[in-house]
């Protein structure tokens, strides 16, 4: 039961074989034995859980229930939720109870889905290994002594282990799609816009994006119906309007125009890899798909324009952590300038001050032009590439990330390393295009991601592309043998 899909618990509910209030009280229970060998949650709200399980029970009882009514899942700890706990996984909102719901919570919350808590996330969203957050590193369901990637490793690890359903994640640079990778279950970052960001704290705002992570891409279109959707309050959103993505999932993909990056299958991958992917492309040619080699010239600079604008974004966002207004205050402070001093440097860790201190340098006069303004230029390239691109195919696939899990600790003296797990994703973001991971295959029993990339506001053919390999494959079905 515990490993059962989405739609699999929708249909038992809706059958009456079980009910919300006890399967959450299943997963709770769950979530008590085995967290403490993962650290996937940083906060666990047994009670408030169980409150909305009897609400959605009385609402399928009364016939006023949805798909989604009384199916558990968990929030990555980056979205506020009114009168919990939001840490961002950092020292510095430790104690921060928010005081109001994000928006992907009050759609959630709507459409009767359960919280079971709040994740284990890297601090402030900065990491591709969920090593730096404050509540300690998250362990891989598949090997503990590995990483599940970040930063929403810990929703990544709670759906791979059954620990939930189904979770939020947010990707600003691969924060969805690549611990999705890592831990074999299925994410999608949304178009930027589609989702809301109200009450998603910021990294860096003209990159961030919620999504689903789910087991199966029929489970992410049931999350992302619920979640995407226009929202005043957030200047960034999209009025556009809401396809539903079950609809088209079963589609046909003959003929269906598949794009291969020269770039992406070059020195940097991992040859095993490698040939996991392409069995993946020929699975898709038995499906009816096309296969075309594709260039997108400018993504060897996706890394570097990266980790230019996302820390100047950063440093903008984060200088509201001040000691002041609320989060961390240092004991004691002598005066205002020891205030911010003391409050920053013991409330922040030490990705989060590095990437403050790259962003501050970019966007300090006499920097600015050398640095900012040229990684924004670059940007602009990368995204002409993906344009001209989706003119001669319908989809972009690769590796979602070079090599499988890595170690515990193994990248964390070599900043610039990890940062390279993230080289196949970021361009996504820099684009503002939709992208997703779906499991592929094993190496050394670790999961292999297929990346798959989008045009603009397409993740309905998205969705059908990645529904139509899970259902010829079963890599997607396969489970931790610890977490059974």
């Amino acid at each position: 039961m515990l490993n059962h899909t989405l739609a699999q618990l929708s249909q038992e509910l809706q059958a009456k074989k079980i009910s919300s209030v006890e399967l959450t009280q299943a997963y709770l229970d769950r979530i008590t034995r085995l967290d403490p060998t993962l650290n996937c949650f940083v906060t666990v709200t047994a009670e408030r859980a169980l409150a909305q399980a009897r609400q959605a029970d009385a609402q399928r009882g009364a016939g006023r229930g949805g798909v989604l009514t009384g199916i558990p899942l968990a929030q990555k700890d980056i979205f506020c939720t009114q009168g919990v706990k939001t840490t961002c996984g950092s020292r510095m909102l430790d104690n921060f109870i928010a005081p109001y719901n994000a928006t992907v919570v009050e759609k959630l919350d709507a459409a009767g889905m359960v919280m079971l808590g709040k994740t284990n996330m890297d601090e402030f969203a900065m990491g591709s290994s969920n090593e730096t957050s404050y509540y300690g590193a998250v362990k891989n369901p598949w090997n503990t002594a590995k990483v599940p990637g970040g930063s929403s490793g810990g929703s990544a690890a709670a759906v791979a282990a059954g620990l939930a359903p189904a979770a939020t994640g947010t990707d600003t640079g691969g924060s969805i799609r690549q611990p999705a990778a890592l831990c074999g279950i299925t994410g999608i970052k949304p178009t930027y816009g589609r989702v809301s960001r109200y009450g998603m704290i910021a990294f860096a705002s003209s990159l961030d994006q919620g999504g689903p992570m789910t087991r199966t891409a029929a489970d992410a279109a049931l999350m992302l119906n619920a979640m995407a959707g226009f929202d005043e309050r957030d200047s960034t959103s999209v009025n556009r309007a809401v396809p539903d993505y079950t609809k088209t999932l079963n589609d046909s993909l003959k003929g269906l125009r598949i794009g291969l990056p020269k770039e992406y299958f070059s020195a940097g991958l991992d040859p095993k890899v490698a040939k996991a992917i392409h069995d993946a492309i020929a699975e898709y040619q038995k499906l009816g798909a096309e296969i075309k080699e594709i260039s997108l010239p400018n993504s060897q600079l996706a890394v570097p324009a990266y980790y230019v604008i996302a820390p100047a974004e950063c440093s903008s966002n984060l200088a509201r952590y001040d000691g002041v207004r609320y989060g961390y205050r240092c004991a004691n402070p002598r005066n205002l300038e020891d205030l911010y001093k003391r409050s920053r440097g013991e409330g922040f860790g030490a990705e989060v001050k590095r990437r403050i201190m790259i962003g501050t340098y970019v966007l300090s006069a006499g920097y600015y032009d050398a640095y900012y303004i040229k990684a924004q230029r670059v940007r602009r390239l990368m995204t002409q590439d993906f344009v001209a691109a989706f003119k001669e195919v319908d989809v972009i696939m690769g590796p979602t990330a070079p090599s499988v899990a890595f170690g515990i600790g193994e990248k964390t003296d070599d900043p610039v390393t990890m940062y390279l797990s993230d080289i196949y994703t970021i361009a996504v973001n820099l684009a503002g295009l939709p992208g997703m991971s779906l499991p592929a295959g094993f190496v050394d029993n670790l999961p292999v991601g297929l990346q798959m990339i989008g045009n603009y506001f397409d993740e309905a053919r998205m969705l059908n592309v990645a529904h139509k390999f899970q259902q010829a494959t079963d890599w997607h079905a396969r489970t931790p043998a610890a977490f059974k």
